[in-house]
């Protein structure tokens, strides 16, 4: 039975020491979301925000590593530059590498375009606003500020990156469970699934680093994550979910399907054979 663990970045995996990996069964598969990769190496790696794709990107990892990056499309490099010039973005929303700018343009180089246009934040805030009024309109702004802009991400003739396709506004780590799932795992063990919480503080290990949120976000409505786990929770109903160390207890009465079951630590670490 082929078996997968799920490494999501809540801080209820804070214990959870990287090096551990290197001790686990062989035929455990190994996902990872985001800023993951600064503390070592997944079998697969999953990236859904466009900001840390450039990071992950640019520190080479996907060169030598598998990795999973949404609307991840190679074009030349000639369409970098005639989309900035026909937009007429600010150059604060443009995100490229410095050190490929100060080498010149290599006219046979490949990039990949990712963003939103950041002249639509205003409006997407007021619409925000109005649909949720309850909403801290400061908090509203920051997070909204992080994901708009254009990154430009010179690619290298071989890499390991996959296309995602058809997980549009998933998060990363509902994405890497389902790509584990359609990967042929039956047994998958959740590790760092937090759900979050509005009127709590941002929950994630890597906060206040590089392309996240600050200590003082605030957390997030997980209304969205609930329904995504659900669907793949039901879609592979066959498979056994082992929930490792988090809040669940909290939702446990509204999407606690029966191949869903809590473990804990040293549950898991004895599951999957880390001594």
């Amino acid at each position: 039975m082929k078996k997968s663990i799920v490494l999501g970045n809540g801080e209820s995996r804070k214990w959870f020491n990287h090096d551990y990996l290197d001790y686990a069964i062989a035929n455990i598969e190994t996902w990872g979301c985001n800023a993951i990769y600064r503390d070592g190496r997944v079998d697969n790696l999953v990236a859904m925000d466009y900001a840390m794709q450039q990071e992950i990107y640019m520190s080479g990892y996907p060169i030598h590593n598998k990795c999973w990056f949404a609307n991840w499309n190679k074009v030349p490099i000639q369409a970098a530059e005639m989309m900035l010039l026909g937009f007429g973005i600010s150059s604060e929303f443009v995100h490229w590498p410095m050190s490929w700018l100060e080498k010149g343009v290599n006219s046979k180089l490949e990039c990949v375009i990712s963003g939103k246009d950041p002249a639509i934040l205003g409006d997407r805030v007021s619409e925000m606003m109005k649909e949720f009024p309850h909403l801290d309109i400061k908090d509203l702004k920051l997070k909204m500020e992080k994901d708009m802009g254009i990154w430009i991400t010179p690619v290298q003739e071989k890499d390991y990156v996959e296309n995602i396709q058809n997980y549009y506004g998933w998060s990363a780590g509902n994405t890497a469970l389902s790509l584990a799932c359609e990967g042929g795992a039956k047994e998958i063990y959740l590790l760092g699934f937090d759900l979050s919480d509005y009127n709590l503080s941002f929950n994630n290990i890597y906060k206040g680093t590089d392309n996240y949120l600050p200590d003082s976000a605030k957390g997030f409505n997980p209304a969205n994550w609930i329904v995504q786990m659900t669907n793949v929770f039901e879609k592979y109903r066959d498979n056994v979910f082992y929930w490792t160390d988090s809040s669940w207890e909290l939702w446990a009465d509204k999407f606690m399907p029966k191949n869903v079951k809590h473990i804990d630590k040293d549950e898991f670490m004895d599951k999957v054979g880390i001594f």
